[in-house]
């Protein structure tokens, strides 16, 4: 399947990226389990979203991450992510916190991106001005998202939309230039 595209006007007006925990930045699995009494819960992250997500940053943009569960895991993968943003709400009232952060920021709803899949996505999916779901999203998200990956979440999703997004912007390949160089350079000791 090709890889999809992207408007240039829409992409260059997007300032903030959301994105949505269990399906998008995993695969929705869940570990649980107990060590001494204490409930403990693990996820796994995409290294090449996690990337992706880093030339989001470089390029300027606003990144931000709401789950409608409270997990330690996501606060420990955002802070390794640098994330401008991060909500966990067990409620899942993605709609209002997007609304309070953008507020905050000064950011119109049709100048953020959101990744969804599911369910709770929807509501935030209908307001923002790009609404995207991942290769393995319910059909209900998918009705909904104007951008449809190819990507399942947890495999590829997300580094998937950063490359359709940065190079709809014409920033992509200076950013990787920037990256490569900035890996080549320096003393090893």
């Amino acid at each position: 399947m090709a890889s999809p595209t992207l408007d240039a006007e829409l992409a260059q007006r997007i300032e903030f990226v959301v994105f949505d925990v269990d399906g998008v930045l995993t695969d929705g699995g869940v570990y649980l389990g107990d060590v001494d009494g204490r409930r403990m819960e693990f996820k796994k992250y995409d290294i090449q979203d996690g990337l992706g997500i880093l030339l989001l940053r470089w390029a300027g943009l606003r990144v931000g991450i709401i789950t409608g569960r409270v997990s330690e895991s996501v606060a420990l993968r955002a802070a390794e992510l640098k994330v401008d943003d991060l909500v966990q709400d067990e409620q899942a009232r993605k709609l209002p916190a997007l609304r309070k952060i953008c507020h905050k920021h000064h950011i119109a709803l049709s100048d953020v991106a959101f990744v969804g899949d599911d369910l709770p996505d929807i509501g935030v999916l209908r307001e923002v001005g790009l609404p995207v779901a991942v290769g393995n999203a319910t059909e209900d998200a998918l009705k909904c998202a104007t951008l449809r990956l190819t990507r399942p979440g947890g495999a590829g999703a997300v580094r998937e939309f950063c490359e359709v997004l940065l190079r709809a912007r014409g920033e992509w390949e200076a950013l990787v230039e920037r990256y490569v160089q900035s890996r080549s350079e320096g003393h090893v000791k």
